[in-house]
């Protein structure tokens, strides 16, 4: 039987963790990736809000788990966070994070929860898990090198004068369904690991192990680019808008796979104490998107989509993809990365393509700069402030 203390501890610390999913949902996986969509006035601030709650619901029950363990248990050594330190840490995130939303500038969340986290675990005399920072670390860096050069690389394409851009739109979204035929899901896996839906169907038939799954993903690949090909020949401005849809569903799906872990993973080690699955907790965490991004993230979305640069509809795929495919790849190996970060860096990318076509990318140097600014800040001060607020209360209470 779980004592009362026990209990009570662990309340206190959901209600940050909720906190903390209630800022992330309004701030960074409400916000982001719908943003290029409302850029390109392809749907409504309002509307994007709404469908990128549910949509990130899902992705937390669906593939929040990676990262979730990562953050509860591999950011520090040699201890195990107390539900002191877990509350601790997460209401100094989370407030940052609200700070950034009602600012307007888009706080780097998985710069704050990491630093907030590696805060607390060292002020409880923890080890620094050197392995793993050089692992988050590597992502963060290259991040917006390869989201921005990607999108960069894309948007040129999509002005090749020389390739039909029908074409090259159909192309994209071959490219697309072999990413989404080749990401895991929870409930196509047995036991606790998930599985893709290339590997779930292509099980069954037969031949050499990859034959199956390799099928499966042409078979997606070409569903994909069939169903484009048919509405960009109705009506090409529709079809650009209606990928651009469905990109933006995905990345919202997959900023609730990344961005759940960041708020309920320093609960994972309280919840061993009452007996509390995984399960239990993605699906409060998930809860906590749904109603930040119905309740904050219209203003967030707006600041994104007109702020760093004037967006078309080609530029918002070309932000898009990279976008889908970096957040897909931190879900898969369950590193903590801000949806921020990667989201930004593609609209940058996406706009300096039309700058040196000389179509006026509309690229906000000062914008950027001050972001960067605050992502950086955001990590130092999340874990100074994560120790020294532990360290005072221990000397309080103990």
């Amino acid at each position: 039987m779980v004592d009362v203390a026990t209990l009570g501890t662990f309340l206190v610390a959901a209600g940050a963790s909720l906190f903390m999913a209630w800022a992330i949902g309004a701030g960074s996986s409400g916000s982001t990736p719908f943003a290029p969509a409302v850029g390109a006035n392809a749907i409504s601030v309002m509307r994007a809000g709404f469908i990128v709650g549910l949509l990130g619901f899902a992705g937390a029950v669906l593939q929040g788990a990676n990262v979730s363990e990562a953050v509860g248990r591999d950011l520090i050594g040699g201890v195990v966070l107390s539900p002191e330190a877990a509350t601790i840490g997460l209401t100094v995130a989370a407030a940052l994070v609200a700070t950034g939303v009602f600012a307007g500038y888009p706080i780097a969340t998985a710069f704050t929860v990491t630093g907030a986290v590696v805060g607390v675990g060292l002020a409880m005399g923890g080890d620094p898990a050197w392995a793993k920072y050089r692992e988050i670390g590597t992502l963060w860096v290259l991040t917006p090198f390869a989201g921005g050069g990607i999108a960069y690389s894309i948007a040129r394409l999509l002005r090749d004068v020389e390739i039909p851009e029908r074409y090259t739109v159909v192309g994209l979204a071959a490219l697309v369904g072999a990413i989404v035929a080749n990401i895991e899901f929870a409930v196509l896996g047995s036991g606790d690991g998930g599985a893709s839906i290339a590997v779930a169907a292509g099980g069954g038939l037969g031949g050499p192990s990859l034959l199956g799954p390799a099928l499966v993903t042409v078979a997606v690949m070409a569903l994909w680019a069939v169903v484009l090909a048919a509405d960009l020949r109705a009506d090409v401005d529709r079809g650009q808008r209606h990928f651009l849809l469905a990109l933006g569903a995905l990345v919202a799906f997959s900023a609730g796979g990344s961005q759940v872990g960041l708020a309920i993973g320093p609960l994972i080690p309280l919840s061993g104490d009452l007996g509390l699955p995984l399960l239990a907790l993605l699906v409060g965490g998930g809860v906590g998107l749904l109603v930040g991004s119905w309740t904050g993230a219209p203003r967030m979305i707006k600041a994104i989509a007109q702020d760093y640069s004037s967006l078309g509809p080609r530029r918002s795929i070309a932000a898009l993809i990279p976008s889908f495919a970096i957040a897909q790849i931190a879900v898969l190996y369950g590193i903590p990365v801000s949806f921020n970060e990667i989201i930004v860096s593609s609209i940058i990318g996406s706009g300096y393509a039309a700058s040196a076509s000389g179509a006026g990318g509309g690229v906000s140097g000062r914008k950027m700069a001050y972001t960067v600014l605050a992502w950086v800040l955001s990590l130092a001060i999340s874990l100074g402030l994560s120790y020294l607020g532990y360290t005072l209360v221990s000397l309080l209470l103990f």
